[in-house]
């Protein structure tokens, strides 16, 4: 089956609107219209009645997304420097040729996929994060003013939720977020 007939996992799907006549008359911001839908079990479109999928819709002003995207983009930049440095200093190389072919064996089995493994955040790029989130937190809520900053963050920051929530501000693509504690975190916000 197609991914378009069938999702087998807990996913989101973000699309962007930017309409030729954004401005409502008495707004003076430009927004534009953030489109989603999300499923919270397996779904196929034969079941379309199903009480486990949701769409929605939220107007966002377009000088705050492209703000934040480009804040996502610098904190992507510094934990890829993060993961780097950390690399360069824990990892020495095998010292001879049966460590080499030892190491070889034993690394791929356990070593998670680079993106997917979970980062530790010093304190400045957990505080750069915390500030992310907590416009990410503003931008989706009914009202921003009542949104309050994050004191912890409220998901596993990897290099790809931080890569998918970069995507999900990209107003000419869009993004699908699959199950995870970044899914979990983006549908509270809309609920």
């Amino acid at each position: 089956e197609s991914r378009a007939t069938v999702a087998p996992d807990k996913e989101i799907n973000i699309q962007w609107y930017i309409p030729p006549m954004a401005k409502e008359l008495n707004d003076t911001e430009t927004k534009v219209l953030l489109l989603y839908a999300y499923n919270i079990s397996p779904i196929r479109i034969s079941d379309i009645s199903s009480t486990s999928m949701f769409s929605g819709h939220l107007w966002i002003p377009l000088a705050g997304i492209i703000s934040l995207r480009e804040k996502l983009s610098d904190l992507k930049e510094q934990i890829e420097l993060s993961m780097q440095a950390s690399k360069s200093f824990s990892t020495p190389g095998p010292t001879s040729f049966h460590e080499q072919n030892e190491t070889l064996k034993i690394i791929p089995s356990f070593k998670p996929k680079r993106s997917d493994a979970k980062v530790h955040l010093d304190g400045k790029i957990e505080e750069i994060a915390k500030r992310c989130l907590s416009e990410v937190k503003a931008l989706l809520s009914v009202d921003p003013a009542l949104s309050s900053p994050l004191t912890e963050i409220p998901f596993d920051v990897t290099l790809q939720s931080i890569t998918n929530l970069k995507d999900m501000f990209d107003l000419a693509n869009g993004c699908i977020i699959s199950d995870g504690s970044l899914f979990n975190w983006i549908i509270s916000l809309l609920h």
